[in-house]
């Protein structure tokens, strides 16, 4: 049961900015904290969600602007690790196409023109999505974004050969128990949710995210920590795109 609270604080410290505190003691590389680390990670987006929704909701006399905070809320909350990973992206695909070393310069501290460029694109994109969304008050919708890209990542996890470390720790801590029982869980709240539009979008949620990261292994050589962001950044992005379209 420790181990279970454990990965909570864990994955909410990792991929958040929520103050969250551990004792000295506490041994995290332990493969069942790292295990409940990636089971608990939807449950960040759902968390993180209702957060910034709430924020909307206690700024809506402000109209549009209310959908600004609380847009741009959501994206300080998870720390801007995958907009950073976008510009690490781009700027490591740039590189390779003039003979670069992509790992290297994705590795590097330092940002290039281009990286910055789709970062910044990538980013108005998914405020103005966002913010789409709240406005019309399509909060379930929002949610069920959240927790499906996230979804998206646990399957790369669990599929996947990386170029890290860190990763290949997780991967080995990640258990088809874990796997199954997440998704099995987070597909019952989607559907709490919005029914039978959450399977539709997790379909194709579940699809980008296994053909962005494929597209952008074959071009990079590699997967790591920050192609995964930028996949769980442009799966985000593409399913506020297509439930605009769809259903607002």
């Amino acid at each position: 049961m420790r181990d279970l609270y454990l990965g909570l604080k864990f994955t909410f410290s990792y991929f958040s900015i929520l103050p969250i505190y551990f004792s000295t003691t506490d041994n995290l590389t332990k493969p069942s904290i790292l295990g409940f680390m990636l089971f608990f990670l939807p449950l960040v987006g759902l968390v993180l969600g209702g957060m910034s929704i709430a924020l909307y909701i206690l700024l809506e006399h402000l109209a549009w602007y209310a959908g600004l905070i609380a847009a741009i809320s959501y994206m300080m909350l998870y720390g801007f690790i995958h907009t950073e990973a976008i510009i690490d992206v781009a700027d490591a695909l740039y590189a390779k196409h003039s003979g670069k070393d992509a790992y290297a310069v994705i590795k590097d501290p330092t940002v290039g023109a281009m990286g910055v460029l789709w970062g910044i694109s990538m980013l108005l994109v998914k405020i103005a999505g966002v913010m789409l969304l709240l406005t019309a008050k399509q909060y379930a919708l929002f949610l069920s974004v959240l927790i499906i890209s996230r979804l998206g990542l646990l399957l790369l996890v669990f599929s996947q050969d990386f170029r890290s470390s860190f990763l290949d720790s997780l991967q080995e801590a990640f258990k088809p128990k874990y796997f199954i029982t997440s998704m099995m869980l987070f597909i019952i709240v989607g559907l709490y949710m919005i029914t039978w539009k959450f399977l539709l979008l997790l379909s194709l949620g579940l699809m980008l995210s296994y053909l962005i990261a494929s597209s952008l292994k074959k071009q990079l050589g590699f997967i790591n920590g920050d192609v995964l962001g930028t996949t769980l950044e442009s799966v985000e992005i593409l399913l506020l795109i297509c439930i605009s379209i769809l259903w607002l």
